[in-house]
């Protein structure tokens, strides 16, 4: 515990200097967006910021946390994600493409054994998810967990993604994920009873807050609107919290109902450009920080309320059984789908 304390502290002050570093060196080499492009009233500032993560997780995680497998497996995957999100920063690359590629990534991580294997059901059995297999090269591929996971990876990929239409809402959101991880990494870390059990618990807690560490200052310059993150911080936060949902015991349930409220958004938007036969990975302002802002609400406000909702929801799901984490996701639904209900009622 005091060693992963000591790394969230260290982890903010050399993210605090990155920032200002690469501020300067973007504003220098003229790394800056278009705010016209959004319709924004204000100077251009640094964007594609991610690259701090990148820097900051590498360094204190070669430090702090237990050189493993696992650990050696996100470095690499985090490497050619990042590289890749931010030459997409550059020069955009379509929507389709980057589909495309996001799959590819995904697939490999699955065949390099970060996956989920089994599910367990609201009445505590155990399904194994490894039952229907195909063999290529001598390799095991089973069919199940190997579309799971690639579903569970570009699936928190995107609703994180098309959260960042709102600056501070990605950084925020993904800052109490993170406190919500840790804080479950603590509980197993002393309610385990078995040594494998201990052991991941630890490198949760250090992986966790590291990132907690990184997120802080960087939350609030985006939130000042000083800097943007772009795709490659919000690949790299995707990335990471879906990973560590797996890697943690195949928490997905934990991160669905923090990230609730953008899980459901993103399948609410995905249904409705689906009927009007749109492509359900384009962009666009349909999202509900866009709803919300289209009926009065501040930015600040928008920004309170999905806060709110993800923390009161994240802090639920630590001491509540699978039945009570239904209901609660049941809940989220309900509050998204009523949200969106008023907003069209406001706008008539």
């Amino acid at each position: 515990m005091l060693t992963s304390i000591t790394s969230l502290f260290i982890a903010i002050c050399l993210s605090l200097s990155l920032i200002i570093l690469f501020s300067r060196l973007f504003y220098k080499l003229d790394i800056l967006d278009n705010p016209k492009k959004y319709w924004k009233e204000r100077s251009p500032i640094p964007y594609s910021m991610g690259i701090v993560f990148f820097i900051v997780f590498f360094i204190l995680s070669y430090i702090f946390v237990e050189h493993t497998y696992k650990l050696y497996l996100l470095w690499w995957f985090w490497a050619l994600i990042t590289s890749i999100s931010f030459v997409d920063d550059l020069i955009q690359v379509s929507p389709k493409v980057r589909l495309i590629i996001q799959i590819l990534i995904w697939a490999t991580i699955w065949l390099t054994s970060i996956k989920i294997g089994y599910v367990s059901n609201i009445f505590g059995w155990i399904i194994n998810l490894e039952t229907y297999f195909i063999e290529l090269m001598n390799i095991k591929i089973y069919l199940v967990p190997f579309f799971f996971t690639i579903f569970w990876y570009v699936f928190i990929f995107n609703a994180l993604n098309w959260s960042d239409g709102l600056q501070g809402n990605a950084s925020g959101l993904s800052l109490i994920s993170f406190v919500i991880i840790f804080l479950l990494g603590a509980m197993l870390f002393y309610s385990d009873d078995y040594e494998w059990g201990v052991k991941n618990a630890g490198f949760i807690m250090w992986i966790t807050a590291i990132l907690i560490g990184t997120l802080i200052p960087f939350w609030y310059f985006d939130f000042k609107e000083k800097i943007l993150m772009w795709d490659s911080g919000t690949m790299f936060l995707g990335f990471m919290l879906a990973s560590i949902a797996i890697i943690s015991g195949g928490k997905v349930a934990t991160v669905l109902v923090v990230f609730g409220i953008y899980s459901v958004d993103a399948i609410y938007v995905i249904i409705r450009r689906m009927l009007k036969w749109k492509s359900p990975m384009k962009w666009d302002f349909t999202h509900l920080h866009h709803r919300l802002l289209d009926i009065g609400l501040t930015r600040n406000q928008v920004l309170i309320m999905t806060y709110s909702f993800s923390f009161l929801f994240g802090l639920s799901a630590l001491f509540l059984d699978k039945i009570w984490k239904i209901i609660v996701f049941i809940i989220i639904v309900v509050v998204v789908v009523f949200m969106n209900r008023l907003v069209e009622i406001f706008k008539k």
